[in-house]
């Protein structure tokens, strides 16, 4: 059976680390760190063939969480044991917006704020925990696999099934008989997440897969 990713738009929506991965190309770029997902393409369009990038497009469609420090949100510092100066710790080396530890006269100091505090960037949020449903159409009996964000509500599920079924506003959605409120998450619908259980207990998780049964408005039946 297929399975999807699935793909939303908005400025507050939530992507799977699938979504971001596909991200993967110097035209192409994107990047997450501490919980956002940022879309570096202007930049690597902006400052193209700079050997500074080079670092960034290393990690194209990865997390780069590693890089910060979660309490100033800025890159790790060290204090350089040579110079006894704080400097950014940068192991795989200096890249866009990192000044040079010593004096540089190709360097200027006056570039605004660094791409990592430069909200133009950030396209959404990475989902903390994704989990996979299966939404089956009970009229065509056509049953669609998709990784979903846990943090997503049922309308935003939705929006990622449109592109398999153009029409899937016009069925009611429900999970063992009971009709799903769109505006609130699968958990909050009791709609069980249980892969750290299964996992713990070694059981495939293919095989409890929650179904969401959608039925059409034209043709309502009890499921």
């Amino acid at each position: 059976l297929p399975r999807a990713q699935g793909l939303c738009c908005g400025p507050n929506q939530y992507f799977t680390p699938s979504e971001v991965a596909a991200h993967n190309t110097a035209e192409d770029l994107w990047v997450s760190f501490l919980g956002k997902v940022y879309d570096l393409s202007p930049l690597m369009s902006q400052y193209k063939g700079d050997v500074l990038l080079l670092p960034i497009m290393e990690f194209a469609g990865k997390d780069i969480s590693s890089w910060f420090d979660p309490k100033t949100e800025d890159i790790l510092k060290y204090v350089d044991p040579l110079t006894c100066c704080v400097a950014y710790y940068t192991p795989r080396g200096r890249f866009l917006h990192i000044p040079p530890n010593g004096p540089r006269s190709d360097w200027d100091s006056d570039i605004g704020l660094p791409w990592w505090r430069d909200s133009r960037y950030e396209v959404g949020l990475l989902s903390a925990k994704t989990r996979w449903i299966r939404i089956i159409n009970t009229l065509t009996s056509q049953e669609q696999w998709m990784e979903v964000c846990s943090e997503e509500t049922l309308n935003e599920i939705l929006q990622r099934y449109l592109r398999y079924n153009s029409h899937a506003r016009s069925y009611t959605w429900k999970y063992n008989g009971a009709v799903l409120d769109v505006n609130k998450t699968l958990s909050e619908n009791n709609v069980p997440d249980n892969d750290l259980e299964l996992e713990q207990l070694r059981l495939d998780r293919d095989a409890f897969t929650p179904a969401i049964l959608l039925h059409y408005n034209d043709d309502l039946t009890e499921g």
